[in-house]
């Protein structure tokens, strides 16, 4: 098959925020000639098993990702079969997603406007060896500056890069991938750090309209979960920052 097209760090509708759905991810994915996709939703794994087995009859792969808030910041765990539980120890989170065989990978190592979820220089250097690839571009890093600071950061840890889409809706997807020599799933996760190293990356600027539209899908949510209360406070939360 030669050179194939591959999105990683890619929400869905189960993520809190984001309402994209597997229809969408199709249309785009055929559209863009996107070929292999990391779903790694908010804390959750099942819809990236259910999304698997219905892009799979496409000619699509889907590696079953996870981002995991951990007690520090994000980290994303690849090739999963079990869910993570969130706020646990940045090293517990490792060890969890190295008892599945699975790849450590750090989104958004530099963000000012998301820096709650970011794991701090400090803590990636202590853990470095054991972190199998780290962003230098993340789709929605909002000013360019993120891109630039996040690859210092790689180059200084020395850890091998990957860009990540980081979409939350459809306009988001196959504008942030990468070109790898394609392979079935179970050699890529054999030979992931390998075949990163010798990927293409092709990355496009943040569209900033979408952490508006993003903002829109939680509250889509709350309200289909019947979550008022929640709603109403960062509502008056909000309303007092602006004064």
């Amino acid at each position: 098959m030669g050179k194939i097209k591959a999105e990683f760090h890619i929400h869905t509708r189960y993520s809190k925020d984001s309402i994209l759905n597997k229809y969408f991810i199709l249309l785009i994915c055929k559209i863009k000639k996107i070929k292999l996709i990391a779903i790694t939703d908010h804390n959750e794994i099942e819809g990236a098993l259910k999304y698997k087995k219905f892009l799979k009859k496409f000619n699509i792969d889907v590696i079953v990702g996870e981002e995991i808030m951990t007690k520090k910041g994000e980290i994303i765990g690849l090739f999963l079969y079990e869910k993570i539980k969130p706020l646990l120890s940045i090293d517990e989170t490792i060890k969890q997603i190295k008892k599945q065989n699975g790849i450590v990978y750090v989104p958004h190592p530099y963000d000012e406007k998301r820096y709650k979820t970011v794991i701090d220089k400090e803590e990636l250097n202590h853990f470095k060896s054991k972190i199998d690839c780290i962003e230098i571009h993340n789709g929605r890093n909002i000013d360019e500056i993120f891109s630039e600071k996040q690859e210092q950061i790689q180059q200084k840890l020395n850890i091998n890069p990957i860009i990540g889409s980081d979409a939350h809706t459809f306009i988001e997807l196959g504008r942030n991938y990468i070109e790898i020599d394609y392979v079935d799933l179970n050699d890529l996760k054999k030979n992931f750090v390998q075949i990163i190293k010798t990927a293409k990356f092709n990355k496009k600027k943040c569209i900033k309209f979408t952490h508006t539209l993003t903002k829109f899908s939680r509250v889509i949510k709350m309200i289909e979960k019947g979550e008022f209360n929640e709603l109403f406070r960062i509502i008056k939360r909000n309303g007092k920052k602006r004064k």
